[in-house]
C-alpha cells in the first residue's frame, strides 16, 4: 500500500481474512475498505514517521462473522521500491491462537479441579462413613422415637453429604460407546427440557442433518447435555420476566484442535440462551465445582459434563454477553485411541 493509505495489493490470506476480492479492494483507502480498519491508518503513518516495523492489535468484525468480533494483529513495514514508498500491512488472525490458549487454559483448570475434588472428596467420605455407623449404633441404644429422631437425622444427613461427594467424583464406570447419531441425544434431552422448564420458553432446534455417527456413551452424553441445557432454561429470559428462548445447535468443525490433538472434523453442539449472562465475576471459575451463579443451584452441574466430555476426549467452552450465552460442546468424531491409530 502507499504511504497515504491507498491499496496496491492484496494477497490471498488478506482476501480470505477481510472478506474482499483484491480488485474490489485495489487503490480504495485502506480505512474505508471496512468498518473498524481506521487504527491501521494511524499504524501506517507511525511505521512511516519511524521508518521501521510497527504493530498493534485491534478488534474487526468482518461481513461473514455475522456481528462477532476477530482479534486482528497487525505489522506494517515501510520500504522502497524504484525510488517509491510503499508499506508491508501483515494482518494475522490472532482468534485462534487465543482460542487455543483458552482451550489449554480450560484443560488445565479441569485437571487440576479433578485433583483437589478427588481428594477432598476421599478425605470426606471416610469420616462419614464412621460418623454413620456410630449414629446407627447409638440409635439401638436409644429407648424413645423423639431421641432416635435425631439419629435418623444424623444418618440422613450423612447420606445427603455421601451423595453430593459421588456426584463430585462424576460416573464412576468406563465409557460404554456406541455409535449413533449425535441428534437422537439431543432430542431426549429436548424431550426432558421442555417437560421441567417454566412457561414461555421456547426451545428452537437448529441442526445440521449432514453431521456423521459419532460414537459416544449415550446415557453419560444425555446427562452432560442436559446439564447444560438446564442451565440454559433456567437462564432465559430477560429481567424484565419476558419469556425466554433456547437454541440447539450442531455444527462440523473441520481441522480443529482440542487440547494438543488434532482432529480433522469435530461434532459442535451449542446451547444458547437469551439471559443476562454469566456473571463477571465467575468467568473464571464457572467449571469448578460448587460454583453457581444462583442461591439454588448446587454448582455441579457444569463441572461433571465438563468431566463427561474430557472422557470423550472433549470440552466444554462459552462465551457469554447480556442476551446471548453459548456453550460450546466440541466433541471429537473418533474416540481419542482410535484417532490416535489405537484400539477401542
Amino acid at each position: 500500500m502507499t504511504p497515504d493509505g491507498y491499496i496496491r495489493h492484496l494477497n490471498t490470506a488478506a482476501e480470505s481474512l477481510l472478506g474482499v476480492s483484491g480488485n474490489h479492494a485495489r487503490d480504495r483507502h485502506l480505512p474505508s475498505l471496512l468498518d473498524g480498519l481506521a487504527p491501521l491508518g494511524a499504524l501506517v503513518e507511525r511505521s512511516i514517521a519511524s521508518g521501521r516495523t510497527t504493530g498493534l492489535e485491534f478488534s474487526l468484525i468482518p461481513p461473514y462473522q455475522q456481528g462477532e468480533a476477530m482479534q486482528v494483529t497487525a505489522r506494517a513495514t515501510p520500504l522502497r521500491a524504484e525510488r517509491v514508498g510503499f508499506v508491508v500491512l501483515e494482518l494475522i488472525d490472532a482468534t485462534q491462537w487465543r482460542h487455543i490458549d483458552r482451550e489449554r487454559a480450560l484443560i488445565h483448570q479441569h485437571d487440576a479441579s479433578r485433583r483437589v475434588i478427588y481428594q477432598l472428596a476421599h478425605e470426606i467420605r471416610n469420616p462419614l462413613g464412621g460418623l454413620r455407623g456410630a449414629a446407627q449404633l447409638l440409635e439401638r441404644q436409644l429407648a424413645t422415637d423423639e431421641l432416635r429422631e435425631y439419629t435418623r437425622v444424623i444418618i440422613g444427613e450423612a447420606d445427603r453429604l455421601a451423595a453430593l461427594t459421588d456426584s463430585m467424583l462424576g460416573p464412576a464406570r468406563s465409557l460404554r460407546r456406541e455409535v449413533l447419531n449425535i441428534h437422537e441425544v439431543l432430542e431426549r434431552v429436548r424431550t426432558l427440557a421442555v417437560s421441567e422448564a417454566p412457561g414461555g420458553i421456547t426451545i428452537v432446534r437448529d441442526y445440521d442433518p449432514s453431521l456423521p455417527p459419532v460414537a459416544v456413551d449415550r446415557d453419560q452424553m444425555i446427562q452432560a447435555v442436559l446439564n447444560v441445557v438446564r442451565n440454559a432454561v433456567q437462564s432465559a429470559g430477560s429481567s424484565a420476566g419476558e419469556p425466554g428462548r433456547v437454541v440447539l445447535r450442531t455444527r462440523a468443525l473441520t481441522n480443529w484442535t482440542i487440547g494438543s490433538q488434532r482432529h480433522k472434523v469435530i461434532v459442535n453442539i451449542e446451547v444458547e440462551d437469551d439471559g443476562p449472562g454469566v456473571a463477571p465475576e465467575l468467568g473464571d471459575s464457572i467449571f469448578y465445582p460448587l460454583v453457581s451463579g444462583r442461591t439454588t443451584g448446587t454448582g455441579l452441574g457444569l463441572p461433571l459434563a465438563q468431566e463427561i466430555l474430557s472422557r470423550h476426549g472433549g470440552l466444554i467452552e462459552y462465551r457469554s454477553r447480556p442476551g446471548q450465552t453459548v456453550f460450546m460442546l466440541r466433541l471429537p468424531l473418533q474416540a481419542p485411541e482410535a484417532a490416535a491409530g489405537g484400539g477401542s
